[in-house]
């Protein structure tokens, strides 16, 4: 079935059925979903190249999840099942994923604003416009780095960045680092400086620490087998699963803090030398890196029903209530694993089937 809704054509505007905003894992699935369903459409991406969010990440990221746990709908990822890719070898999945099925990718092609009337949507980028009759929002939940308040108190002489920006060790001066906060990204950074540099490891609200392999098997095989990873957000063993609170897999501060590193609770204040903690212990760090994650932006939006008055998208299992408007690779958006490379698919599955019956009832009519 190949779709054929009408899009109204205007001067200087491209139109398309579906345009997909994001290029990342979740686009590249609800893309190749689309593909099986004969959709016509458009993956549009503000990165330079396929896999650039991946490669610009700290230099020995790895995956926490094996490879077999790792690939995309119909692509294995590539080498031993069992061995835990690297954030590069991740960047380079992605581009032999749009090579393979022949995706429609147009990169540097940033979305400055998405409008809806009753013929579909507008779609403007900083270099073209485009007209869809569906929208489908992949852009992820790490958009923009969440750094705290506190942070304007630091002296100016103490270097800060976001995890976002964290390479190596190299990059920072010599001398003791304050880490802030205690998920994955932070125990992996805390744990890689702490090989050459005093650390001290803030932690904030209460996480899980669950080792990467049990009795010889992987965590998600426990994970998947046990149908926890299947469990959607609003059944009773979901909801248990969702506010046990975040899952650190592999590292853990009681590990850290046997290694030697400092582990201390939420920084409550700082000054031009001096970070404070919330037990009243304090830190003179040479730098500080804060991993205190991201915040998600929807504000291209400008569509009335599209978010909530927190700006977090309304939707039921990635469908709007706004016709024709969709989510994809939100955290729970259906599961745990609906934010997560080898998960996701699942997810952009259920949405290409409700774009393809969308379609077909249009061409019914």
């Amino acid at each position: 079935m190949t779709s054929t809704v009408e899009c109204f054509e205007q001067p200087g505007v491209s139109a398309l059925d579906v345009l997909v905003i994001g290029g990342g894992q979740s686009g590249l699935a609800i893309g190749r979903q689309l593909q099986q369903r004969g959709c016509s459409f458009l993956i549009v991406d503000a990165g330079p190249e396929t896999g650039h969010v991946w490669r610009s990440r700290w230099d020995s990221l790895s995956l926490f999840t094996a490879a077999r746990y790792a690939g995309l709908p119909g692509l294995p990822f590539p080498g031993d099942p069992d061995h835990y890719p690297t954030k590069d070898a991740v960047g380079q999945y992605l581009r032999q994923y749009v090579s393979t099925f022949g995706l429609p990718v147009r990169h540097n092609t940033r979305v400055t604003g998405v409008t809806r009337d009753g013929a579909g949507f507008t779609v403007h980028t900083e270099a073209a416009t485009f007209r869809a009759a569906r929208v489908v929002v992949a852009t992820g939940p790490f958009q923009l780095p969440k750094i705290p308040a506190v942070a304007d108190s630091v002296g100016r002489d103490i270097v800060q960045l976001h995890s976002s920006g964290y390479r190596n060790p190299e990059q920072l001066p010599a001398g003791p680092v304050l880490v802030v906060g205690a998920a994955n990204s932070g125990l992996q950074i805390a744990a890689e400086l702490h090989r050459t540099r005093p650390v001290t490891l803030s932690t904030g609200s209460a996480t899980r620490t669950l080792p990467q392999r049990i009795l010889g098997r992987d965590l998600f095989w426990w994970l998947t087998t046990t149908g926890l990873f299947a469990a959607p957000a609003q059944s009773r063993l979901g909801m248990r699963f969702r506010n046990s609170g975040e899952l650190v897999i592999g590292n853990s501060t009681r590990r850290l803090a046997r290694a030697g590193a400092c582990v201390r609770p939420r920084v409550t204040a700082a000054d031009a030398t001096t970070v404070t903690f919330a037990d009243g212990s304090t830190t003179t760090p040479a730098a500080i890196v804060w991993a205190t994650g991201y915040r998600s932006d929807y504000s291209i939006l400008d569509i009335t029903g599209a978010v909530d008055a927190s700006g977090a998208p309304v939707q039921q299992r990635g469908v709007s209530p706004v016709p024709g408007l969709y989510f994809v690779g939100l955290p729970w958006q259906h599961t745990r694993g609906s934010a997560l490379l080898g998960f996701v698919g699942a997810d952009a599955a259920h949405i290409a089937d409700h774009i393809a019956d969308a379609s077909t009832a249009v061409l019914a009519i």
